[in-house]
């Protein structure tokens, strides 16, 4: 088999650049071929994705969510195995399917050869692979600059956050889940495909292979006065601590197959970290899209 392997030399802080040469011995162990590129930008990512589709059996790659993201638009509808070495700041991908977030680790999941089919969404007429989410620190994902990130980590996001403290934006949401319909108002949105959010495991009981997506949101009133308010921040709180599950007037809970949303123009989405379309989106789960290396006996 041979092997195309692509990295984001500015994820993380930047620790996958250093080890690319080990990485290609490593690799050159177990398959015949191997090409290694650093890529510049997220358009070169996805154009050398959707050309090495054509040319490789496998394509590995590594940085973050956001080069996940990348990686999905360029594979389309081709058929290739994928490989992932975690390389960003949170690695919520890596985090839902059991992918260690170690270089040593991740590339003995590719050596050990086990792969299965995984699902992915598509959301209007883009790819992504775990969450479609707007509202409250949703946009710390993509605002927080790079060089932020390399320096504080996963606490770069934090500082971002704090930027928003007591200034969460409500939206309107009009939402249809499978023909189950909700109107409401909201501060978050998330729709779900994997189990990790920032690093919490706030879908505990989600799979990457089951067909289903989740949907979580935290309610709020139009107009909230300090207490409500006060009341969405120990919502968000309860959700990514003990779950989308929890049972909370202020937090709803659907899941389907089909999910669509209606929401001003202004509602900016994040898809896998990275910023998405405005306003009216429609999710839908792609059974069993993607094929990819994932640790063996490990729930998906």
């Amino acid at each position: 088999m041979n092997c195309l392997f692509l990295y984001n030399p500015s994820s993380g802080k930047g620790k996958i650049a250093k080890k690319a040469e080990y990485i290609r011995k490593r690799l050159q162990k177990t398959f015949e071929r191997v090409e290694v590129a650093a890529t510049t930008s997220a358009e070169d990512l996805e154009a050398r994705v959707r050309e090495g589709a054509e040319q490789f059996d496998v394509i590995l790659f590594s940085g973050g969510d956001g080069t996940f993201n990348h990686v999905l638009q360029g594979v389309g509808t081709h058929e290739v195995l994928l490989g992932y070495i975690p390389g960003g700041t949170t690695n919520d991908v890596a985090r839902s399917l059991g992918i260690p977030r170690s270089v040593k680790g991740a590339l003995r999941v590719i050596e050990q050869g086990c792969s299965r089919r995984l699902d992915c969404m598509r959301v209007n007429d883009r790819y992504a692979m775990y969450i479609a989410a707007a509202g409250a620190f949703t946009r710390a994902t993509y605002a927080t600059p790079q060089n932020v990130k390399k320096k504080l980590g996963i606490l770069a996001y934090a500082f971002e956050c704090l930027k928003t403290v007591m200034n969460f934006k409500v939206f309107p949401l009009r939402i249809n889940c499978d023909g189950e319909t909700v109107e409401t108002s909201a501060v978050l949105a998330l729709v779900l495909n994997g189990r990790s959010v920032a690093s919490f495991p706030i879908n505990r009981s989600g799979s990457m292979c089951d067909g289903q997506l989740e949907l979580a949101v935290i309610r709020q009133a139009e107009r909230p006065g300090f207490f409500r308010r006060i009341g969405a921040y120990f919502s968000l709180a309860s959700l990514f601590l003990f779950g989308v599950k929890i049972k909370k007037k202020d937090i709803l809970y659907l899941h389907g197959r089909h999910i669509t949303i209606g929401t001003d123009n202004g509602v900016v989405w994040d898809l896998d970290g990275e910023e998405g379309m405005r306003g009216d989106i429609a999710v839908e789960v792609l059974p069993r899209r993607m094929r990819m290396f994932v640790p063996q006996n490990k729930k998906i």
